[in-house]
Formats: C-alpha cells, structure tokens, sequence
C-alpha cells in the first residue's frame, strides 16, 4: 500500500514539474514571407497580421521575438515546440485538432491561376487534377488540401513568392494562390495584374494565429480576447484598412473550419 500511494505521489510530482516546464518555455512567434499579411521590410516583421500580434503582446503586456523562416518550418515548430505560435495559418478540417487557434484574422479566397498568354480554360478541380505541374506553396493549407483531393501533379515550392516565379519561368502553367497576397506577390515577382488569369475559384477560408497544442490553454483564452477587443474598439479595423483596404473584414466569432 504504501509502495503504491509513493509512486501515485512521484508520478504526480513528475506531471506538475512537466506542467511547470511547459509553462515556463519563453514564448515563441514564427511567420513567413506573405506580403502584405506578413513580411519582413529592411530586416524587420511587418504586415497587417505582424501589426495585429504586436498590438495584442502590447496589450498583454508580453514580449516575444518574432521570426521570419520558410513556412514548413515555422509549422513544425507549432506543431512539436510548446509556447509557439505561426501566423498567419489558415484554419481547415485537416488541422483542427493540431493546434490551438486565435482569430480570425483574414478572410481568403484561394483559386487556380495561370498566365492569359497560356489560354487555359479549366474551370474544375477535375480538370486541374489532370492537367500539367502544379505550383504550390509547401505544406500551406492549399497543398494539404489537393493532396486530400487525390492531386498527384503537385510541385511545392518554399514560398508563395517561388510560386509566382515558376508560373513567370514558364516551369509550371497553373499556380495556386489566395486573393490578398496576390497582387502584392505579382508586383514582387515583376508581373502585372493584368497578365495573370484567374481560372475558378478553389475554397474560402479564415486565416488565425496557430498556437501549438502544448500552449497554456490561459495564453489562448487571453490573446482571443484581446483581439476580440481590438474589433469592438475599432483598432483592428484600422490595420486592415491600412493593409487591405476594400477587403471585408473577418467575422468577430472564429467559424467552424471549412
């Protein structure tokens, strides 16, 4: 009896100083190059989403690096590291349950693009499934979501802007990319508007903070919040104005994932 009460009490000392550990890991912000959502201008993390997180950590009173790495790996941080977070993420069924979610934060809608000068004319994804190579970014929420499809014609690149620069290389003729950094990533890639196509549209989504699922449930109820506040007092609205102006704002209330 007493061996067994012994272990009982070291198995809970062993989970408390588990808990404390977790919960004493500094916290971890990781993002990517995704302009004008989040980018990175003469070295430093900017954009609509970067602004809306450093108002949050300002009104928390909380202090975090910020870090600018290719997206698969920023994922994988959120996905394994406790106290982490990756913004912007779009919240899908296939993730639900791997992370932890503050947001919305945007509203997106991701499509089939390709040059005019191709004159393609798919207009379904069971046309795109047997089509030619596919640029993708690697690991987005896109890329999951083809391959979920039975998409086998895939080519994930690093980043949304390698994307741009298949399609412009003639390395691939269909890309796949979301409403809001489009027009920001032809103008980086050296591309007009004008000569881009949009073929159909492939599925709305809302973009969030990704907390990873070791994150102290008190940090996620907190952030949400404070970022539920900065939409009734305006400040939110005036980010997005100033990044996206024209674009609907998010709802207040986090929807169900598509």
């Amino acid at each position: 009896m007493l061996y067994t009460c012994v272990r009982g009490l070291l198995a809970l000392l062993l989970a408390s100083f588990w808990c404390v550990s977790l919960q004493a890991q500094p916290l971890r912000l990781y993002t990517e190059e995704y302009p004008p959502i989040n980018f990175s201008e003469e070295g430093k993390p900017t954009g609509l989403a970067t602004e809306v997180v450093q108002a949050i950590m300002q009104r928390t009173g909380q202090s975090a690096p910020i870090t600018m790495v290719p997206w698969a790996r920023g994922y994988q941080e959120a996905l394994t590291r406790a106290n982490t977070g990756l913004f912007v993420t779009m919240r899908t069924r296939e993730r639900e349950q791997l992370f932890k979610w503050v947001g919305p934060i945007t509203r997106n809608v991701t499509s089939f693009y390709a040059l005019r000068r191709s004159f393609l004319s798919i207009s379904r994804l069971e046309e795109a499934r047997e089509y030619g190579e596919i640029a993708v970014p690697r690991d987005w929420y896109s890329h999951q979501r083809l391959l979920a499809e039975g998409f086998s014609n895939l080519t994930p690149v690093t980043g949304p802007a390698q994307v741009v620069s298949m399609l412009k290389r003639g390395r691939v003729k269909l890309m796949v990319l979301d409403n809001l950094s489009l027009n920001a990533l032809l103008a980086q890639g050296d591309i007009q508007a004008d000569e881009v196509q949009l073929l159909f549209n492939f599925m709305h989504s809302d973009s969030y903070i990704a907390f990873s699922q070791q994150t102290d449930d008190a940090l996620i109820a907190r952030w949400q919040r404070e970022l539920d506040s900065m939409k009734r007092d305006g400040s939110f609205a005036a980010i997005h104005q100033k990044w996206l102006p024209g674009e609907p704002l998010p709802p207040l209330e986090p929807a169900p994932a598509p």
